[in-house]
């Protein structure tokens, strides 16, 4: 996936942190910020569901889009 800069701002003894862990780990200051953002978003469990299904982006896309109606369609027309 493609990286684009931003400027943040963060609390100087998170940033101090992140310098040691990154440091220590022989990492990069951004990797370490990426890791934990990701982390917080949840977004490491979604991207391991996406590598299990077979479906393409397009597919789940689509898929995501017919349930939605599908859920617009019950709640304006409850059974």
């Amino acid at each position: 996936m493609a990286k684009k800069k931003t400027t943040v701002y963060l609390d100087e003894s998170v940033l101090r942190a992140t310098k040691v862990f990154a440091a220590r780990t022989g990492r990069r200051e951004y990797e370490i910020v990426d890791a934990a953002l990701r982390g917080y978003l949840g977004l490491s469990a979604v991207e391991a569901v996406w590598q299990r299904s077979p479906l393409t982006e397009e597919e789940a896309t689509q898929l995501a889009y017919q349930e939605l109606q599908a859920m617009r369609r019950e709640r304006v027309s409850p059974q």
